[in-house]
């Protein structure tokens, strides 16, 4: 019987690294997928229908949420984000051994209430001077959103007792190295490989 995919949770304030960090992590460690989000903002410059989110309309977004077939879904600076439930049935289907919701609180918080076994990291930014940096480095969102992205910052940091792990991305490399490391220990936690021990204790009785 093949086990169901570790469900790995990563959150944190706009700007502070989490796409980057997970986007690395799918490249570094085999056998993850990533969860791509519904949402009802408009796609960047740079981002692709179907690989980054699946863009749609409020129309469609709201008719998915009285369908309930969203595994969470939030609104978040005015737009609407949410998780399908065929995303789990997908990284089943295909045998993954992980798959990636990069989620905010609320989001994180509604995965944790239907899987409790689900793994929640929080990103944090070396600095709040440092996280403005980069939202305004990004050249995507005009002055209004910067502000109102920064303004929502703490409220999300405020959340951080939420998650299991806490990953300060100060460097790239250390972060993406603790991410790692983190994937790697839950794949290899006593209860996982617990039938696999037990199988050599039986062939050699």
């Amino acid at each position: 019987m093949t086990a169901d995919p570790l469900l790995f949770i990563v959150s944190s304030p706009s700007g502070a690294g989490k796409t980057t960090l997970t986007q690395r992590l799918l490249q570094q460690v085999d056998g993850l997928t990533f969860s791509v989000s519904h949402t009802t903002r408009k796609p960047r410059a740079n981002e692709v229908h179907g690989q980054d989110y699946w863009f749609t309309s409020v129309d469609d977004f709201r008719a998915m949420v009285d369908e309930d077939r969203f595994a969470e879904w939030a609104e978040v600076h005015g737009n609407y984000y949410g998780t399908a439930v065929s995303e789990l049935d997908r990284a089943r289907a295909e045998h993954r051994r992980g798959i990636l919701f990069d989620v905010d609180y609320q989001g994180a918080r509604q995965i944790k209430s239907k899987f409790p076994e689900a793994i929640g990291i929080f990103i944090l930014p070396p600095s709040m001077d440092e996280l403005e940096k980069r939202l305004r480095g990004r050249a995507s969102d005009d002055e209004a959103t910067i502000l109102k992205r920064f303004a929502k910052a703490k409220e999300e940091i405020e959340h951080y007792p939420f998650f299991d792990y806490i990953v300060r991305n100060e460097t790239l490399q250390t972060a993406l190295a603790e991410l790692v490391g983190i994937v790697h220990a839950e794949q290899c936690r006593r209860h996982r490989l617990a039938p696999m021990a037990e199988a050599i204790l039986r062939s050699i009785r």
